[in-house]
């Protein structure tokens, strides 16, 4: 009988990338992690740190520096690497996007030149556009190349929503869909606190639930990276719970339905444009998409949202880096 062993390799060792593997060492996710990073002296830095704390974690993992061979045997590529905006200069998600897309080349390069055929999972922002370039120049089958895109999001709205219902947030059910950053919007009929409609308890209950502001609700939610961008310089700890809980819904082929970004066709009114919808994961990736019963509002929103990232993903093919 042969035991595999779980191998993630992470591209970027920063903030993201480093909590990302330091997740995956305390939940006991994987038997092997290797950083990959131009920056080797932080590499190594960030391996040897994670490694010190596997000392007094349940599980035994091997935390390593590597390179783009070592995706040859790999079940999952994370992709982090890349700047954080500019706040001094008024940069969004998309405004530092020529940045990133100049430190794709060699990222491109490693993953066309290997023997990898796993799940790739993208974080690096714009999410979206990065995902979908990736996967436009690298000829990755698209249903193998995720990004994590709203799925913070959607845990932002979903604390968002538990602080104003003093209800835990893992019984309520409500998600941002369309773009990882300011066009993401929210399907409010199809939200539910533990199957039961927002929609019904506001008009059951107006002096509570009716009271609920969902536009400066969803408005809090999409603020709540800038919030922790602006504090500390950085988001890190819920983008890697977010990421992991990917990654373990892979390993498990659990089949559980992740607002992640997939290259729709069809889906929505939406065709040849990378947006966060309910995907159903499992170990091959992406094995179909959940299409909710949005209003017509709600569908205009998010065709808004899948307009702009078109016309970012098309600004991104005609830069020159």
């Amino acid at each position: 009988m042969s035991i595999e062993r779980r191998k993630v390799v992470i591209i970027g060792a920063g903030h993201v990338g480093s909590h990302v593997g330091f997740s995956l060492v305390t939940q006991g996710v994987c038997e092997e992690i290797v950083y990959i990073d131009i920056d080797h002296d932080k590499a190594v830095a960030q391996a040897e740190d994670t490694m010190d704390a596997t000392v007094y974690c349940p599980h035994h993992v091997d935390v390593k520096v590597g390179d783009y061979s070592d995706l040859d045997d790999a079940d999952i590529a994370v992709m982090c690497a890349g700047p954080l905006p500019d706040l001094s200069k008024g940069e969004d998600r998309v405004g530092s996007m020529g940045t990133t897309l100049r430190c794709l080349g060699s990222i491109i390069e490693g993953i066309k030149g290997s023997k990898f055929d796993g799940i790739i999972i993208s974080i690096s922002n714009p999410a979206d556009i990065i995902a979908a370039y990736l996967q436009y120049k690298t000829g990755y089958p698209e249903k193998k190349l995720i990004s994590t895109s709203t799925t913070l999001d959607s845990a932002r709205l979903r604390k968002t929503l538990a602080r104003e219902l003093n209800i835990d947030q893992k019984s309520i059910y409500a998600y941002a869909l369309g773009e990882h950053g300011e066009t993401q919007m929210v399907p409010w009929s199809c939200a539910s606190i533990f199957g039961k409609p927002l929609f019904k308890l506001m008009e059951e209950y107006p002096d509570t639930y009716g009271k609920l502001d969902l536009d400066r609700i969803a408005a809090d939610a999409r603020y709540g990276g800038w919030l922790v961008y602006k504090g500390k310089g950085s988001t890190e700890f819920g983008i890697a719970a977010s990421c992991v809980e990917i990654i373990k819904t892979i390993f498990g082929d659990e089949k559980k339905v992740c607002t992640v970004a997939v290259k729709l066709h069809g889906e929505y009114g939406q065709s040849d444009v990378y947006a966060s919808v309910p995907a159903i994961i499992g170990r091959n990736g992406v094995e179909g998409v959940i299409e909710l019963d949005m209003n017509e509002d709600e569908l205009k929103l998010f065709a808004q949202s899948c307009d702009g990232m078109r016309k970012n993903f098309q600004a991104a093919l005609e830069m020159k880096l």
